[in-house]
């Protein structure tokens, strides 16, 4: 029964896999004139069904880029950053999700190996800082990076938070700079990708310092309790020696 439930799980997964990747490759991404006009006929809910178009698509590896751009000629810079950063969350959380539910049991007998293991050790250790640190990366693609913690030990609350806070500085760089519409990348705007990357690397560094320096501390620690029995024993071997004499 568990063998079936496995494969029945791992073909749920692929088949999800298949969706998703189908979804990226033959989904239209539509022109700024399209959403111009999209958005004039929708009214007031444009944000909402923004919003919600936005969370749902980008659970797939959909790049987020075009739509905080989107966000930002549709919705201004305060409203257009608050629809986007809490799209992402929305995303983050089902992408998250969906691959701790289906993928979790699928990989468990993996975790056992030493690149695995270390990876997993890592991320759920390093917490929302690892997480943060991963999300300011603009070369680590964002849907991806949710289905890996999902199947990882990293818990949802540091998961989510380091997503919303790795993720504001892009998104709020890509909304302001929503005129890169034009069809040419701004200097500005990979002025800042490069420094978010460099901000990235410095807080995986600091985690990947901090676990070899924990990894040392502990190493000598689980001697003290030997020595401290041999440094107990021997006064009480000294007395008995007197007491023979």
């Amino acid at each position: 029964m568990d063998v079936v439930s496995r494969r029945l799980k791992l073909i749920v997964a692929l088949v999800l896999l298949a969706g998703a990747v189908v979804a990226a490759f033959t989904l239209p991404v539509p022109s700024p004139a399209e959403l111009r006009n999209w958005a004039a006929g929708a009214g007031a809910v444009t944000a909402l069904v923004f919003l919600a178009a936005y969370a749902v698509l980008t659970v797939a590896p959909i790049p987020r880029t075009v739509f905080n751009l989107a966000a930002g000629l549709l919705l201004g810079d305060v409203l257009g950053i608050v629809v986007a950063i809490t799209a992402t969350a929305v995303s983050g959380a089902l992408g998250f999700g969906l691959a701790r539910l289906v993928g979790r049991d699928l990989v468990a007998r993996h975790l056992e190996r030493k690149v695995v293991r270390a990876v997993d050790e890592r991320l759920a250790d390093g917490g929302i800082l690892a997480v943060a640190s991963l999300r300011l990366i603009p070369l680590v693609p964002f849907a991806p990076l949710g289905y890996c913690c999902g199947i990882l030990s990293v818990r949802f609350r540091p998961y989510l938070i380091g997503t919303v806070l790795g993720s504001l500085p892009g998104t709020i760089a890509v909304v302001v700079l929503g005129d890169a519409l034009t069809g040419s990348t701004p200097p500005a705007l990979l002025a800042c990708y490069g420094a978010f990357a460099v901000a990235g690397a410095v807080g995986l560094a600091r985690i990947a310092r901090g676990t070899a320096n924990a990894g040392r501390i502990r190493q000598p620690a689980t001697l003290d309790p030997v020595r401290e029995e041999i440094v107990r024993a021997e006064p009480s071997q000294h007395m008995r020696r007197v007491s023979e004499e």
